[in-house]
């Protein structure tokens, strides 16, 4: 990043090198035009270098952001007529140019008096425009004074710099969409990994199939439905969960399927709740989101000595998602360290994938573990 930015400096002031060098060679190459130091100390120069520095940054880091960007299109059309009215009244380059072609050799023209105009007539004398050195006596228009012609330069330069922070305000939000795809991409292949290992094990492989093997024994009519919910679980976390976005129903499907099998293990001493209300059909949601919480839940949370409650709540409404999950602690300290890079992980999950949309809550009260999310759309 320290090297982006650096590189980013370079570009920006050599662009602005050259921008600036472009009228002193124009200006200094005319014929009767101030020498470059002359040209350089003239306040019309920095009136002509600080006006586009701000009609560009302004533009660029102000205006876009939080005019064009936020959805406002029309507050932000008028914001850049109001820029072209300025550049229009300014007229900062043909100040720049005028002021700086009235002198020869940095010396002003030394200008015969000129002969009286024959009565009725205006206009410089016949004959004045053959004799050297003669020029009309116009001093350069100021800002409160119009020109004979508009500015025409001076728009089409105004132009440009709109143009250009428009150009580099997209290819920021391009570079930053770009990092954060691929820190996404980075944090969903390490949250499938963490998943495969703390759930998909063989040792929890090997505890689902010994109680499907007890329920097989006794004939259980439940047996043919775990084998299905230990697929499903295993066809989630290995093929829909490559893609980027799920819908809430499967996580949701997931989840219930998870408890389910948890509960064969389960004795009479842990009780768990799980509640979802609202449409998880048409809403996306970053797949193993939410189970990490879950697997925690079960994971530290339940005791073959103790009684123990584990509570899942998940509420859709428009425009939001809330999950809540709470259990009672039973963990060591080596655990909940364990439970802390889980859902540190989670939590640099949700800043990439919903950066500006979330609010995570975790308290530990009262002898309980308690999680609140909320997405936003």
């Amino acid at each position: 990043m320290t090297k982006f930015r650096a590189s980013n400096i370079i570009i920006h002031i050599t662009g602005w090198l050259i921008f600036l060098s472009l009228p002193l060679l124009f200006i200094t190459g005319m014929p009767g035009s101030r020498d470059l130091t002359t040209v350089l100390s003239s306040h019309y120069y920095w009136l002509f270098l600080l006006f586009y520095l701000a009609v560009f940054y302004t533009n660029t880091w102000l205006f876009i952001p939080r005019l064009y960007l936020k959805k406002r299109p029309l507050v932000y059309m008028a914001v850049l007529l109001l820029v072209l009215a300025v550049a229009w009244w300014l007229r900062p380059f043909d100040h720049l140019l005028n002021s700086n072609t009235t002198r020869e050799g940095g010396q002003m023209v030394q200008q015969s008096p000129p002969p009286p105009h024959p009565p009725g007539e205006t206009g410089p004398p016949p004959g004045a425009e053959e004799r050297p050195g003669f020029r009309e006596n116009r001093p350069p228009p100021g800002p409160l004074q119009q020109g004979s012609h508009p500015d025409f330069v001076s728009m089409f330069l105004v132009i440009m710099m709109l143009a250009l922070g428009m150009a580099v305000q997209v290819t920021h939000r391009w570079r930053i969409s770009e990092q954060r795809a691929a820190r996404a991409e980075a944090d969903k292949a390490n949250a499938e990994l963490s998943f495969l290992k703390a759930q998909i094990n063989p040792h929890f492989l090997f505890n689902t199939l010994n109680n499907i093997y007890s329920l097989a024994v006794t004939h259980n009519e439940h047996t043919a439905d775990s084998i299905m919910k230990l697929s499903n679980i295993m066809r989630y976390v290995s093929d829909d969960v490559l893609q980027d976005w799920v819908p809430l129903r499967d996580e949701t499907n997931c989840i219930s399927d998870y408890i389910d099998l948890q509960r064969l293990r389960l004795g009479e001493k842990t009780w768990v709740v799980f509640d979802v209300s609202g449409d998880t059909e048409h809403i996306k949601i970053a797949p193993l989101l939410l189970m990490t919480f879950v697997e925690n839940a079960f994971k530290y949370g339940t005791s073959n000595h103790q009684d123990s409650q584990i509570s899942i709540r998940l509420q859709t409404e428009a425009g939001s998602t809330r999950f809540s999950c709470s259990n009672k602690i039973f963990t060591t300290r080596q655990q909940a360290e364990r439970t802390g890079i889980g859902i540190t992980n989670t939590r640099q999950r949700l800043e990439h994938l919903y950066p500006g949309k979330y609010v995570l809550t975790i308290t530990n009260d009262d002898g309980f573990f308690n999680v609140q999310l909320v997405l936003q759309a």
